[in-house]
């Protein structure tokens, strides 16, 4: 109920808003928030104690009615509210980092000046076709997400609006297809080998390995290859697992197969590299084929160091700039480097361009891989989804397992693979590096990086 105030010559009359005081989480508290009026309008006062009870009662059944609007006093600023919805979420680091980008250069620009409770739906509208108007389809679709996080909190959480300005209903107007995925071109093995030939060029016998490494394990590129250490590349693991239990496991059901363990990525953080567990959590064991296996060997057999893949000057990968100095040579080609000057060591021959891969990311690999698992037809669904690091939904994922028989198909599909379109199709393959003098002295190379963990609750 509401209850009225006299002081003096003048009325004011408190209710309930329908809300509660918020904690320094943003989340609501069990103290009551009140709103309070000296007038029925601005300016002009309460006439009697008997119309301020009644403008609170007619107030308070607004709320019951979710009629209610907040007071322009106390409306929120878009841009305070983004800072203030950004500070009560729990990221990952690198997550931490795209939200802020994509908050920062989009929505808190766009919405300048705005409240949160000023945006309607033809507001949203007009928004929506700017940003798909102006960004790529992949980027429009995860600001769009974000926006409506973004107001679904406000409504649920905060208590800021009635209701979402982002309307669900049917279609209407011009008929446009939905984009389900970006639009791939057709990506044969002869591209991977090109594209593996040319890292060749510019990276070395790690170069060769890491392109094949992507294709015939799914692995995540960057994150993942970078944080492959020897210890848990298929030379060493699983007798090199650090974890009692896993090791035991791995070492009897791996005991007739290789296999990599998938345990870390790696990336900048605190203005440090340190290594994170993969993305989603997406712990796993890839088993190898055994020319894959042969690779890695012969790899980690010519340096002494605990990353599996070294830069071109032999340091970590994660201090290199991947995209410019590896990535784009090897898919976009380059011209001849002459032994001039200083340039004289970097010196390499022209690399031809991989049409099929021109405008992809290296992922488009990973891709690849998943295509080529299905080809076969008898490799089952959860062993596929599995090795590229997904949970199959719903029941199936509950009741599936992978088992060794399906990692067994798997080896022996990729092997077959290898020696059919790569070996049997008399493409070039480079002779393996020399591996390390080897005498008493030589130090038992390191095993594990050292590096700090990151750890998520």
């Amino acid at each position: 109920m509401p209850y009225v105030e006299t002081r003096g010559n003048s009325i004011r009359v408190k209710w309930w808003s329908g809300e509660y005081h918020l904690d320094t989480k943003g989340k609501p508290t069990k103290r009551k928030r009140y709103d309070s009026a000296s007038g029925p309008e601005d300016g002009v006062p309460f006439k009697d104690e008997d119309e301020a009870y009644h403008y609170g009662l007619d107030r308070e059944s607004d709320v019951r009615n979710k009629r209610n609007r907040r007071k322009v006093s106390d409306r929120l600023a878009m841009g305070e509210y983004v800072d203030l919805w950004f500070s009560n979420i729990e990221l990952r680091v690198k997550s931490d980092a795209t939200y802020k980008s994509r908050l920062n250069a989009v929505i808190k620009p766009y919405w300048e000046g705005w409240t949160v409770d000023g945006i309607t739906p033809p507001d949203y509208d007009t928004f929506r076709d700017y940003v798909i108007g102006k960004y790529s389809h992949n980027y429009s679709k995860h600001v769009l997400g974000m926006f409506r996080m973004l107001m679904d909190d406000a409504v649920v959480k905060y208590k800021l609006r009635d209701e979402s300005p982002i309307v669900e209903q049917r279609r209407r107007g011009l008929y446009r297809k939905k984009q389900t995925r970006r639009v791939k071109r057709k990506l044969g093995i002869q591209s991977i080998h090109q594209a593996a030939v040319n890292a060749y060029i510019v990276w070395g016998f790690a170069g060769w390995v890491y392109i094949w490494t992507v294709a015939f394990t799914g692995m995540r590129s960057p994150g993942e290859m970078y944080g492959l250490q020897r210890g848990y590349s298929s030379p060493y693991w699983p007798a090199s697992e650090p974890d009692e239990e896993l090791r035991e496991e791995s070492l009897a059901r791996y005991e007739a197969m290789h296999a990599l363990r998938v345990q870390y990525q790696t990336y900048l953080a605190d203005g440090g590299p340190v290594l994170a567990g993969p993305k989603y959590d997406s712990w796993r064991t890839l088993v190898m084929p055994p020319f894959l296996h042969a690779m890695h060997v012969a790899l980690l057999a010519s340096h002494d160091q605990p990353w599996t893949f070294l830069s071109m000057t032999g340091k970590p990968l994660l201090g290199s700039n991947f995209k410019s100095h590896y990535w784009y040579p090897i898919r976009d080609g380059a011209d001849e480097r002459l032994e001039e000057g200083r340039n004289r060591r970097w010196a390499r021959p022209a690399i031809p361009p991989v049409p099929e891969l021109a405008g992809e990311d290296i992922y488009r690999i990973r891709h690849w891989h998943k295509g080529k698992l299905d080809e076969p037809g008898d490799i089952p669904r959860v062993a596929v989804e599995a090795r590229l690091g997904h949970e199959l939904p719903g029941v199936e994922g509950t009741y599936s397992e992978v088992t060794v028989a399906m990692e067994e198909r798997i080896v022996e599909y990729l092997q077959q693979v290898w020696e059919k379109e790569v070996v049997g199709a008399g493409l070039w393959t480079p002779p393996f590096p020399m591996p390390l003098p080897s005498g008493p002295a030589q130090a038992v190379p390191s095993l594990f990086s050292g590096l700090r963990v990151l750890e998520y609750e």
